[in-house]
């Protein structure tokens, strides 16, 4: 803190931000695009977010465990991107995501399941386009915990439209990643400021044993 930039968190609470969001009574783990074009060293989008997958391992194990459903978002194109429309044109990094592509792949170490929700979209947000909100709605979830890369784009996204749909979204601080720490934290800052719950892996277990779906 300076003398003339208060500090970050005692400004945006006196200015009305940061309420806080229940925990609800029906729950998902959202992992979205854990995948990689990540996590490939060759990759353009590689982020050295191993330790944000590993936290993804050990969540969707406590996930299965509490008999709370895992869900998994990837990304397909098809050659060229058409269907990517002006997202595929502002990040010509998103070719690594034409189908059939292997850095679309999910990392072996986290495969979906039988049975387990496999959601493929083209744009940020898991909703834009896709059938998830109709689905969780239907399913009567009301809270997501949100995990997966990059935290300033698909995640960010993810968490804004799940409030907008009227889920309570929880983001997984160690479960996401960013190519760098900057908008590691801004976003993370942002997030739990404007849009969501941000809580530590620990935090997120617990919160799933304690509802045991």
């Amino acid at each position: 803190m300076t003398p003339d930039k208060p500090d970050l968190d005692a400004d945006y609470s006196a200015a009305g931000f940061g309420g806080k969001l229940a925990f609800g009574k029906r729950a998902a783990l959202l992992i979205v695009d854990v995948v990689m074009a990540y996590l490939d060293p060759a990759s353009p989008l590689y982020a050295g977010v191993e330790d944000a997958l590993a936290s993804n391992v050990r969540l969707a194990a406590a996930a299965r465990e509490a008999g709370v459903p895992v869900i998994f978002t990837n990304v397909v194109y098809e050659p060229g991107g058409i269907d990517g429309g002006m997202f595929f044109r502002k990040v010509p990094a998103l070719r690594a995501f034409e189908r059939g592509s292997p850095q679309g792949a999910f990392a072996p170490s986290l495969q979906p399941l039988p049975g387990e929700m496999v959601l493929t979209k083209q744009y940020p947000s898991a909703f834009f386009g896709t059938s998830l909100a109709s689905t969780l709605h239907a399913a009567g979830f009301d809270t997501l915990l949100i995990t997966g890369f990059s935290t300033s784009g698909c995640v960010r996204a993810t968490a804004l439209d799940a409030l907008c749909h009227g889920f309570a979204p929880f983001v997984v601080r160690e479960a996401c990643g960013d190519r760098d720490v900057r908008p590691q934290e801004q976003n993370l800052f942002d997030m739990g400021a404007k849009m969501a719950e941000v809580v530590g892996e620990a935090e997120a277990i617990d919160l799933m044993v304690g509802i045991g779906n």
